[in-house]
């Protein structure tokens, strides 16, 4: 077979006129004019594949830049006193102690998982899980934060079973327990669903490894899985763009995935870790080898010579430019001292994956690539990889919120009549995002390596770190699309909020901060500015609560049409415990302890579920935060878990107080008496608003009857709003356990559950077993 004719440095040089389609990958006429200038000439076809992926919006973050440094200049010394590693590595590193540190990150799959919903939610998972190995750790657990269109559209059931299915597959082939995430149906989806998936890894201080490329003489290596034609364009032309009306066309750009592959490949980047034979690890995600070589470099400082013939390929009719643009899965890139060169060869080869070395580390600053002895690229790698367009995009206040949100749903009918609300209330628990998710859940190990302390269904999942001390981390992800459409500043900072409280309701204390920014496209001057907003919202709040974000991704271009999707920054927390043997679960377990409910609740229920559901209604301003008060609550639930008084803890969030009790009913069955008028009265509230209110702050506990005087104490020494609002209550003999709401309805568990369970399989078939614990 003949090898393809490179467009050298040389020809570039004797060719200035030649045309070149930078449109079609993804470049704009003045970037290609900025290229030009950089290098004093036309880019060879090479240097243009490899600008084309590393400026794209997916890898460049060129629109979002100027507001993510605002993340870092909103820094408290309390928020950096466990901060190891911030943002700009392959993951944020947190000191969990005891020697301990723990990297964890979101990221976004979500165009690919349209087109290939499989393979798309599958290399979304073998992607993160990269990142988490190239820091030095190993991975301990996955989450994943799903966004689906209507339940009963006729394209919903593809997406879903593909997502879910890719997601299983991926991480049980791995060997991750996957414990928890969100699944969230809602019609503004629909052609753009988004699949952010996060990943979790421990490892000891010492151990801790940064993306660099520093040594001139040392070898850069290639190792793992070889290099195909898929996902070619992935990142620049993919997850760079909308989707048009017609629906998908870009197949070829979505990678495939092999989970075994990449099972051996942590097992060997482990051991060479262990054997210190590399000085540097990163992963070949997005942009692939134009990444990992052009970030390695530009993080080192130094410069870089690669012999592109030497990449191991699937595919020999591959030309160069495809090779560096080429996102194929299951593989890393190396810097190796050339002494220990052999050593390092041993190791891969006693784990059976393909390895070549493709140059070495140079001091000269250039990246200079080379096929087959002629020189193809010739760049300053900061160029590609650092000093990238930076766009101060248009910024428009949308011309249709104020009339949003002066639609409030307080004027939406409320009715106090038993019956009515016993309807909607049945109507909530079956709805599709308050129903239960066993569906998807049952699908993922969650007790794989047998170190999880809490996953699904509890508020945040929960790992051991540490067998001897029971040392541990708790990690949430939240995030409520409606609120963000209303108020994108106070929605970003609700789902701080609730991601927070969801880790502080397990005994754990909540540390630091990942997230997902998924927004429409930035050409969008209203999207500009719902971006900045959550930004900005996020960003105080995290000063305020004195958690430090860590990392996380943006993810633009998610829209149809002209139609973005509602802004969903998801935030991810994670929190420490100190012995898991102390975490507090979701629901009661015991008969006759006392239910309290910690916070104030008022009418709030704008872009409520009950508001939603019931009303088919979105309008007015989400529920206030108040984060001084989350911070208070927060530290008062871990005084109630070192001095052992609450049996249980579940944060009111989506579906209010009504939802939280049958949610902590059904997690043991254990039934409860309760009841709302001690709430009306101190609240001033009615009924409806009593149990579907989404107000914050709050969390129901069940306390054991000879702990009451000293919880309640510690309530009142803090000065936290408190209320006792019921019992859990044993069955009568005969009976079944129910949940009674005093004077307004009783459910028996069976019939909460057959309500609960029956919404997702009446939509996508037969739930699964549950994993054996």
């Amino acid at each position: 077979m003949s090898t393809p004719v490179a467009d050298t440095v040389q020809h570039a040089a004797e060719t200035p006129e030649k045309e070149q389609p930078y449109g079609a990958l993804g470049l704009k006429p003045d970037e290609y004019a900025q290229i030009k200038q950089i290098l004093g000439r036309r880019p060879t076809s090479g240097e243009l594949a490899m600008y084309s992926v590393m400026w794209s919006e997916h890898c460049s973050y060129k629109s979002s830049k100027i507001y993510l440094r605002r993340f870092g200049q909103k820094v408290s010394e309390e928020m950096k006193s466990r901060l190891m590693v911030g943002m700009g590595q392959n993951a944020g590193v947190v000191d969990v102690g005891e020697g301990w540190a723990v990297t964890f990150k979101v990221e976004s799959h979500n165009h690919p998982s349209y087109i290939e919903p499989f393979q798309g939610a599958a290399t979304g998972v073998g992607g993160i899980v990269r990142d988490i190995i190239s820091m030095g750790a190993r991975p301990v657990a996955v989450m994943d934060q799903l966004r689906f269109g209507a339940m009963d559209h006729p394209d919903t059931p593809r997406v879903v079973h593909g997502v879910t299915s890719g997601i299983s597959f991926y991480a049980n082939c791995l060997g991750l327990p996957n414990i928890g995430g969100e699944t969230v149906f809602d019609a503004v989806y629909q052609g753009n669903p988004l699949v952010n998936a996060l990943a979790v890894g421990v490892m000891r201080h010492e151990d801790i490894k940064l993306a660099n490329a520093t040594g001139a003489g040392n070898k850069v290596v290639l190792f793992g899985a070889r290099t195909g034609g898929d996902g070619i364009g992935g990142a620049s032309i993919l997850a760079s763009d909308t989707f048009a009306d017609g629906g998908p066309t870009k197949r070829p750009a979505v990678q495939v995935g092999d989970p075994f592959a990449e099972k051996v490949l942590i097992e060997c980047c482990l051991e060479l870790y262990a054997g210190e034979l590399v000085e540097a690890i990163q992963d070949l995600g997005a942009a692939g080898i134009s990444c990992a070589t052009s970030e390695l470099a530009a993080n080192g400082g130094s410069g870089m010579r690669v012999d592109l013939e030497n990449v191991l390929l699937r595919d020999p009719s591959l030309t160069p430019e495809e090779i560096l643009m080429s996102e194929s899965q299951e593989r890393m890139m190396a810097i190796v001292a050339p002494e220990k060169l052999d050593s390092f060869l041993a190791v891969t080869g006693k784990w059976d994956v393909e390895t070549s070395v493709l140059g070495e580390v140079t001091g000269d600053g250039r990246l200079q690539i080379f096929w087959h002895g002629e020189q193809i690229v010739d760049v300053d790698p900061s160029t590609v990889a650092v000093d990238g367009p930076v766009y101060e995009r248009p910024v428009a206040y949308p011309t249709w919120i104020d009339a949003l949100q002066l639609d409030s749903a307080a004027a939406l009918p409320r009715t106090d009549d038993p019956a009515v609300l016993k309807d909607q209330f049945v109507e909530l628990l079956g709805s599709a995002n308050l129903a239960d998710t066993s569906w998807v859940t049952n699908q993922y190990d969650y007790y794989v390596m047998g170190n999880t302390a809490l996953s699904f269904p509890d508020d945040a999942g929960m790992i051991r770190v540490d067998e001897e001390s029971g040392l541990g981390f708790a990690i949430a992800t939240d995030c409520n699309g409606r609120y963000c459409q209303l108020d994108p500043y106070a929605g970003a900072q609700l789902a701080l909020a609730e991601a927070y409280r969801n880790v502080a309701v397990t005994g754990a204390v909540p540390t630091a901060v990942t997230d997902c920014l998924n927004f429409g496209s930035p050409e969008n001057p209203e999207v500009m500015w719902q971006f900045g907003q959550a930004v900005d919202g996020l960003a105080d709040a995290c000063l305020e609560l004195g958690v430090p974000v860590t990392g996380g991704n943006v993810s633009f271009y998610n829209q149809t049409g002209d139609t973005p999707i509602f802004p969903t920054p998801v935030v991810g927390v994670l929190g420490i415990i100190d012995d898991v043997a102390r975490r507090i679960p979701s629901g009661w377990q015991d008969a006759g302890e006392n239910i309290y409910l910690l916070g104030i609740t008022s009418t709030e229920l704008s872009g409520s579920a009950w508001a939603g559901t019931v009303h088919g209604h979105l309008g007015g301003r989400p529920p206030a935060v108040d984060l001084a008060a989350e911070r208070r609550l927060a530290e008062l639930i871990q005084a109630a878990s070192r001095q052992e008084l609450v049996s249980s803890a579940h944060d009111l969030s989506s579906g209010g107080l009504g939802q939280a009790l049958a949610e902590a009913v059904m997690r043991f069955g254990v039934g409860a008496r309760v009841w709302l008028r001690e709430i009306m009265e101190r609240d001033g509230v009615d009924a409806a608003t009593a149990l579907f209110s989404e107000s914050t702050g709050r969390v129901i506990v069940s306390v054991p009857r000879e702990e009451d005087v000293k919880f309640r104490g510690l309530c009142e020494g803090r000065g936290y709003p408190v209320l006792r609002i019921g019992v859990t209550d044993p069955a009568a003999d005969g009976d079944e356990p129910a949940l009674e709401v005093q004077d307004v309805f009783t459910l028996t568990v069976p019939e909460l559950r057959a309500i609960s369970q029956a919404t997702l399989p009446a939509a996508f078939g037969a739930t699964v077993a549950e994993p054996v614990g």
